[in-house]
């Protein structure tokens, strides 16, 4: 089986989570058939190029690592938006500095990072 469109695609989809809603295992023909959907469903995120999917930060430090590079900023710069120098972003980075209230603000306000999240992490 080779998926070649985005129809395909989501069609294999379909036709795979009715075989998981269906139960098929223990069934050898819808085995194989759940078989040759993954390989092919690999083979056509491969071609597009998907990355999977990343882990989730646990740590402050890391929300904000994974914020600078979403906005595609150097560290340098994203001490400037959030107003802090830099060698305390850096300090911030690798644990060495705890966050203030002014700067879980800015980190909100700015970054779009949870109050929940700097809460629980800072």
């Amino acid at each position: 089986m080779i998926l070649q469109t985005p129809s395909d695609y989501r069609t294999a989809l379909r036709r795979m989570d009715a075989l998981v809603a269906a139960g098929f295992e223990g069934n050898d023909a819808l085995e194989s058939e759940f078989r040759e959907l993954i390989v092919a469903l690999d083979t056509y995120e491969d071609k597009l190029g998907l990355l999977p999917i990343p882990n989730l930060p646990t740590s402050l430090a890391d929300m904000i690592e994974l914020k600078r590079q979403q906005m595609r900023l150097k560290q340098k710069d994203l001490a400037q938006l959030l107003e802090v120098p830099a060698g305390r972003l850096s300090q911030i980075l690798s644990g060495k500095r705890r966050v203030t209230l002014d700067l879980a603000k800015r980190l909100y306000e700015r970054l779009g990072i949870p109050p929940e999240f700097i809460l629980k992490n800072a």
